[in-house]
This record gives C-alpha cells, sequence and structure tokens, in this order.
C-alpha cells in the first residue's frame, strides 16, 4: 500500500462508502435487471476495448444506462468493469475502488438529475427537443461530480496545492463529455424504439471510429516525444558534463508552472521547452563543450549562439507553441544584459524566464567539469539574491515554494558523470548555464 497515500486511500475509501450509499435504494427498485445485465456487459467489453487500444474511458453507455434506468441501478453499471479490468499498479484494491466508485456516483447523480427533470418519459416518447434539456443537465451534473471526485483524489494524493486542484478540470472534460452524452441519448432513444436494444449498438460505431481518430493523433504526439527525446539524447552525447540536465531542467520548469497555476496544456509544453531549452548546442563546436580551462570572449560568443541554433532546429515543430520562444530567450535577463538580444523586463517571454530559472537552478545543483554541486538551500539563496536582475522574482518565488512542498528528487534516464576534482571557474553559474 505504500504506492498510495494514506490520505489518498481514505479519501478512496470514503467515495467508496458514498457509493455504497447511492446503491442502498437498489433491493426496493423496480429495475429492468436484464437491460442492467447487458449494459453492464457492453460497458466492461468497451471498456476493455478503449483502455487497451487507445488508453481512454468510453461515457456513453454509463450515460444511456442514467436515461434508460433507475439512479441505483444505473450507479451498478460500471461496477463489474471496475472490479473485474486488470490493474496495472499496485496496490490494486484502492484502484479498483477508485475505478468503481467514480463513475458510479457520477452516473448515480446524472439519473437523478434526469429523471427530477422528466427525461425519462422524453427518452421513452421520444420527444424531441425537450429531451435534450433532461439530458444536457444530466451531462453537466455527471462531468461536475466526475471532476470534483477527481480533483479531490489529486489533492489528498498531494500531486498538486488544494487550491488548485479542480482549476481547469470542468473546462476540460465537458466537451468530450457532452459527446459521449448526445451519444448516450442516442442509445436510449433507439433502445427505446420499436427497433430495441440491438439498435442501440450502431450508435458506438461513430464513435469507435472518432476514437481511432484520437488514437491516431495521440501516436502521432507520441512520435513527437521521440524526437524530442532523440534531440536531447543527442545534446547529452555531445556534452558529456551536462547529462541529464536537460531533463532535469524541465522537471524545475514543471514545478514553476504548476504553481503559477497553469492548465496541464501549457504545462506540458514549460516541460518541452526545458528539456529542449539547450538543443543548439548540437551547432557549437564539441571541443568548445568539453574545454576544462576559462572560455576566450571569442569562444563564450560562438557558445552564446546556441539559443538561435535551437530555435531554428525547432520551428517546424507546430505543438511546441511557446516553447520555442523559450529556447530562444532562456538565456535573457530581467536588466537586459543577457543574450541573444539584450532583451529586458516584460520583453522576456513568461515561458523563457520560466526556463531560465530552472536552468539556473539545475546547473547551481549539479556537478559540472568546472564546478562542484552546490546544496539546494545554497542554490535557492542565490536564485533569490539575483531575483530581479537576472531572473523573475515570481518565479523564483514559485520555485521556492514548490521545493519547500516537495523536495526537489530529479528523475532521468541518463546517469551523470561525478568529478573528483573541479578545475577553474569559467565564469558565474547563474549567469550563462551551460
Amino acid at each position: 500500500m505504500d504506492a498510495v497515500p494514506v490520505r489518498a486511500r481514505g479519501y478512496v475509501a470514503g467515495v467508496a462508502l458514498l457509493t455504497a450509499l447511492c446503491l442502498r435504494p437498489l433491493p426496493a427498485t423496480p429495475t429492468p435487471w436484464w437491460a442492467l445485465t447487458l449494459l453492464a456487459a457492453l460497458y466492461a467489453a468497451c471498456e476493455h476495448v478503449v483502455r487497451r487500444r487507445f488508453g481512454g474511458t468510453f461515457y456513453p453507455v454509463l450515460l444511456a444506462g442514467a436515461f434508460l434506468l433507475p439512479p441505483s441501478a444505473a450507479a451498478l453499471v460500471p461496477v463489474p468493469a471496475a472490479l473485474l479490468s486488470p490493474v496495472e499498479h499496485r496496490p490494486a484494491l484502492p484502484r479498483r475502488l477508485w475505478r468503481a466508485a467514480q463513475p458510479a456516483s457520477a452516473v448515480w447523480a446524472a439519473a437523478q438529475v434526469h429523471g427530477a427533470l422528466g427525461g425519462v418519459d422524453a427518452v421513452r416518447g421520444s420527444d424531441f427537443p425537450y429531451a435534450l434539456l433532461p439530458a444536457g443537465a444530466a451531462v453537466l451534473a455527471f462531468c461536475l461530480v466526475l471532476t470534483a471526485l477527481d480533483g479531490g483524489l489529486r489533492a489528498a494524493a498531494g500531486l498538486v496545492p488544494l487550491r488548485r486542484a479542480w482549476r481547469g478540470l470542468l473546462a476540460r472534460s465537458l466537451a468530450p463529455v457532452a459527446v459521449h452524452g448526445l451519444a448516450g441519448l442516442m442509445m436510449a432513444v433507439l433502445w427505446r424504439s420499436p427497433y430495441g436494444p440491438a439498435s442501440a449498438l450502431l450508435v458506438l460505431l461513430p464513435m469507435c471510429v472518432s476514437g481511432w481518430v484520437f488514437a491516431q493523433y495521440h501516436r502521432e504526439r507520441a512520435a513527437h516525444q521521440a524526437t524530442i527525446r532523440a534531440l536531447v539524447q543527442a545534446v547529452d552525447i555531445k556534452d558529456g558534463y551536462t547529462r541529464g540536465h536537460s531533463e532535469r531542467v524541465g522537471q524545475a520548469s514543471v514545478l514553476i508552472a504548476r504553481e503559477l497555476g497553469m492548465d496541464d496544456e501549457r504545462v506540458e509544453v514549460l516541460r518541452f521547452a526545458g528539456i529542449l531549452h539547450d538543443v543548439g548546442k548540437l551547432g557549437v563546436p564539441t571541443r568548445l563543450l568539453r574545454k576544462d580551462g576559462p572560455l576566450t570572449p571569442e569562444e563564450r560568443r560562438i557558445i552564446e549562439l546556441h539559443p538561435e541554433y535551437g530555435h531554428e532546429m525547432v520551428r517546424g515543430i507546430s505543438f511546441l507553441g511557446e516553447a520555442r520562444a523559450a529556447i530562444l530567450h532562456h538565456h535573457e535577463r530581467l536588466d537586459g544584459s543577457g543574450y541573444p538580444y539584450g532583451l529586458a523586463g516584460s520583453q522576456i517571454p513568461e515561458c523563457a524566464r520560466i526556463v531560465a530559472v530552472a536552468d539556473a537552478f539545475d546547473a547551481m545543483t549539479s556537478t559540472r567539469c568546472y564546478s562542484r554541486a552546490r546544496p539546494v538551500e545554497a542554490a535557492v539563496a542565490e536564485l533569490e539574491r539575483c531575483a530581479g536582475a537576472h531572473f523573475d522574482p515570481r518565479m523564483v518565488t514559485a520555485l521556492v515554494r514548490a521545493l519547500h512542498r516537495s523536495g526537489w528528487h530529479p528523475a532521468v534516464t541518463a546517469d551523470e558523470p561525478a568529478y573528483d576534482t573541479a578545475p577553474a571557474e569559467r565564469g558565474p553559474r547563474t549567469g550563462a548555464p551551460r
């Protein structure tokens, strides 16, 4: 049970108890058990296929259950699939309970709202467009419960601060759940039609096609990520002294972005920016990157071209978005003394100011050929000393808060070499981390 925090286990147990209370009226409720059994089996089959092929979840059958069954019966539809499906990570019990309890609570709430607004009669009589009103309200209730429970689990597990646990969840999930809700309504109407339950299965065909398209998008994104990993590995091989640095800067950038309350999409872009910030070093002569002695002014000017090289390398990767600006400007300073363009203050893109702090922090806390690693406390003190001149104070404060809450435990795929000696310094560690 060590993999799941105690608070998260308690939270899951509480949600499971709440779900059990939702099921209490079931024995006294007139329930079409054949329909419940068929929907539960169909949902289990769809979940198995969707999770294995697409890595997502499938709500149309659940919402069809909310439109067709009493609330306590509808809440039972997702339970068999959750309890019987394989669990990839241990411990299995709390994960199975969560898979069962979260959708069961959400579909119970949806069925309650749908029934209270007369949706059952509207579906039975194919009363359009009125049937859309209770169905829409039910979908909203379903989505609200899902996101409320999901945010609570994120906070209980310590993944995000409590005040930001629910930020953006509803906005991101409402549109896809609404599409699933429309499909569920179509299934319910066809189920009640003279053509019977078999006709309802026809609705699943376009949903499967859309799921395939969505999976293709994710495969393309995975290919882009593989390209990024290849670029980072090339940088690590060329500049062995900073092996693993790019990945750690990506992790530190994520800490800052999350502390600033950015949505998950921007956090992912900042992670890419941190990982790729030094990709331009591929255009710098290896002898300069591995030089043990101090750099000459001419050599330093050559190395200072690497942000522009990096920007040129990634400008064609459209999904990187603002990460490209971070790659170009992460060595700019707030007082205008940085490079390559000497931007100052708000002229420097926000993403670049984040990566600059993450880059300097890892440079100070990592052993290089020219300097030993500093303790995290010493690196933080140096960042705070340079805030306002070199670094954006808001980004420094965000990193300090994140480190205070969760500490610094970088995990990289490359081993960093250790050095027993520290040759002559090349310059201020906070000024131009290499």
